[in-house]
């Protein structure tokens, strides 16, 4: 098994009008094979008030999502700061700097990528997407946030389908949450 590798997320999240969506598929894939299809890589932190996706290895994230519910324990309702405080420990300690997976997180004001080589970017447009399907899952998000009155949640459910339709790794066994009106 050593050869085969796992592939299988795709996270969407959209801001419009007030409100922030993040949406996750369920698949997760071993090599040709899909091995689960019903994954929830999308949750709830800080009682509620942040949501986090995930796409890597499945281990790697839940140790990143505790260290990143520890930094918003240290600073509540500054998503940015512990962000940016978990972006830090993510580089700079030894064994985290071996994690391999990526987040999207939002809370009522902002949404963030983050990654492991220290990146925490606040997308352009209120669009932003990671994991297999993460580059098709936007583009689609972006060409219906600007051709459409569509909200967040559609605009995520949509694209995310689209997605689904285009990549392998991607299904349409959705997670959705979103915060606001």
């Amino acid at each position: 098994m050593s050869n085969q590798s796992m592939h299988g997320t795709t996270i969407l999240a959209a801001r419009r009008n007030g409100v922030v969506c993040v949406g996750g598929d369920g698949q997760v894939s071993l090599d040709k094979t899909v091995v689960k299809g019903d994954a929830k890589k999308v949750r709830r932190l800080a009682g509620g008030k942040v949501i986090a996706g995930f796409a890597g290895a499945t281990a790697d994230a839940f140790t990143l999502l505790e260290r990143l519910e520890a930094k918003l324990e240290q600073y509540p309702d500054q998503l940015m700061r512990a962000s940016v405080e978990l972006a830090k420990d993510w580089r700079t300690d030894r064994y985290l700097r071996r994690l391999e997976a990526m987040m999207i997180v939002a809370d009522k004001d902002v949404t963030l990528t983050l990654s492991g080589v220290g990146d925490v970017l606040e997308p352009q447009h209120g669009v932003t997407g990671i994991g297999s399907g993460g580059d098709y899952a936007r583009s689609a998000a972006l060409a219906l946030m600007n051709e459409t009155a569509l909200g967040a949640e559609d605009v995520v459910r949509k694209s995310l389908s689209i997605a689904a339709s285009i990549c392998i790794y991607t299904n349409d066994s959705l997670t959705i949450e979103t915060i606001g009106q």
